[in-house]
């Protein structure tokens, strides 16, 4: 009875937090909103890029234990451009061999984890992604000693009853 409650409060906590991030979010308008909006209701950055454009790019990861990762482009102009879930499979897609770990950090986000494996002489990073019912499910890179990328693959771990 005592886990059976534990995980019905569990689910309704991650579910009260989705909608606030939810609320949170739609009050951002590209266009619209400034880059003080978007401090004002996501908070510090994870990590800021200066692009080329005069713009800056903000990471707003929800790893280790969220899905998400949302980058904030905020114009020279202090207007807030894009702010999009870099978390698809349409980016994870655009991942190739002989990528940097910061081109992959750039596209990304901070990873949920990061393994290193000695006698492999491999490095692996991984995002939590949407979980399945009965598995937590990861989207892992490689990268070799040179920190270049060599491979993709996706991992799943049972969830324990």
């Amino acid at each position: 009875m005592r886990k059976l409650l534990t995980l019905i409060l569990g689910a309704l906590a991650m579910l009260g937090l989705a909608g606030c991030d939810a609320v949170t979010m739609k009050d951002l308008k590209p266009g619209v909103s400034t880059g003080y909006d978007v401090r004002d209701k996501l908070g510090k950055p994870g990590i800021e890029w200066r692009n080329d454009d005069g713009s800056v790019t903000w990471e707003y990861t929800r790893q280790p234990e969220g899905t998400e990762c949302f980058m904030a482009t905020i114009g020279p102009d202090n207007v807030l451009k894009s702010l999009e879930n870099v978390l698809t499979p349409q980016n994870f897609a655009r991942v190739q061999p002989g990528w940097t770990r910061d081109q992959v950090r750039r596209l990304l986000g901070k990873p949920r984890s990061v393994q290193k494996f000695a006698l492999k002489k491999e490095e692996v990073w991984d995002w939590r992604l949407p979980a399945e019912f009965s598995a937590d499910v990861f989207f892992n890179i490689h990268f070799d000693e040179d920190g270049k990328v060599t491979g993709t693959s996706r991992s799943s771990v049972s969830r324990g009853n």
